[in-house]
């Protein structure tokens, strides 16, 4: 390979790669450096430089200028005395350094084979940084990729530089993924393994609604409709709490959709699954009340405000929609809350002893 050759490749490389010349062209410093060394038997500190633009590589001894050197000095060969400095450059002080030119002829021949594996290892690194920086950030967000391959436990989503991996236990429950298919997916957890990025994914989670409901509202997106927390069982049902700081603003609505665009959109991204959009509210026994729809003849009592912990009170048929089935309204409800919910009847209380009355 010639020296413009050279140059080109190094352009190519750093195109393809995403990588900067300058950590190509300082890890091909490096590596020469220590070719140099071992093929020349040499324990001088030495500099490599290429010249960016010709690909010229030039070879200088560095000496360090001191004002002397003891017998046990095990780095001796690296200093220079100040009166034998001066004698090469005039006026030259201890603490600064004298280089001079010692590039074998055949230094090319000898050192590229050398400095190969060397180069090789940086750029392997060099590459891997990018990457990591390219998914930096990227943690708790929703990705884009295409299906590549399958095993018996993950699937594997070509995100362009890196793949990421989705167990298929983090699928929606019910769903179906094929082959070489565009895929909607949340980064669980994205790491550098010292081989390359770990990126773990999953559309079970709860984040993904998150994700999924900003991608589609941009009144979440600019902020004019707030997410105040998400409770989801994949595959099955979800229920989210959003509010506005602006009264004006109808919160639910805007989450919805005119017809019922927006939800219907998101629900078919989520295989199905359905999707409760209830009303935040500052006060707990207003936002309980709101999280147990679709029950709504219910009554609210905390409890407990230091442990978050509340008592339903529901009758007749009011009460099966306010646990829902296998009481997964009223799990949902607590997650969604964050409090401790008991559903109770008020013959249920009558006979604990508990006599509360309602306006």
């Amino acid at each position: 390979m010639n020296k413009s050759e050279f140059i080109k490749a190094v352009d190519i490389v750093s195109k393809e790669k995403c990588i900067s010349k300058d950590v190509i062209f300082e890890a091909m410093e490096l590596a020469l450096s220590s070719a140099y060394k071992k093929n020349f038997d040499s324990k001088t500190n030495v500099r490599v430089d290429i010249n960016r633009d010709t690909g010229d590589v030039k070879v200088y001894s560095v000496l360090n200028v001191v004002d002397k050197i003891s017998d046990e000095d095990e780095e001796a060969y690296a200093k220079i005395l100040l009166e034998d400095a001066r004698k090469i450059v005039k006026g030259i002080n201890v603490g600064e350094t004298i280089e001079k030119e010692v590039t074998p002829k055949d230094f090319g021949r000898v050192a590229t084979s050398t400095a190969k594996q060397v180069v090789t290892q940086k750029i392997r690194e060099a590459e891997r940084s990018s990457i990591m920086n390219e998914f930096e950030g990227k943690q708790d967000e929703m990705l884009i990729g295409m299906v590549s391959r399958e095993d018996a436990v993950n699937y594997y989503i070509d995100l362009g530089r890196a793949h990421g991996i989705l167990p298929k236990k983090e699928l929606i429950p019910g769903e179906k993924v094929e082959m070489g298919s565009s895929i909607k997916v949340y980064a669980t957890k994205i790491e550098d393994t010292g081989k390359g990025p770990l990126i773990l994914l999953s559309r079970a989670h709860y984040g993904f609604i998150k994700r999924l409901l900003e991608s589609e509202i941009p009144e979440l997106k600019e902020g004019i409709v707030k997410l105040y927390s998400v409770a989801r069982d994949a595959g099955s049902r979800s229920k989210v709490a959003v509010y506005s700081d602006n009264p004006k603003v109808d919160a639910i609505g805007a989450c919805i959709g005119e017809r019922s665009s927006r939800i219907s959109k998101i629900m078919k991204e989520l295989n199905g699954e359905k999707l409760d959009i209830v009303l935040y509210d500052k006060d707990p026994v207003v936002f309980i009340k709101n999280a147990l729809s679709p029950a709504k003849e219910v009554n609210v009592i905390i409890t407990d405000p230091k442990e978050n912990t509340a008592i339903c009170i529901a009758d007749g048929d009011q009460l099966s929609l306010a646990i829902g089935k296998k009481g997964q309204n009223v799990r949902l409800a607590s997650r969604l809350t964050k409090y401790r919910i008991d559903v109770k009847t008020t013959k249920e209380l009558k006979e604990a002893g508990i006599n509360i009355g309602f306006e």
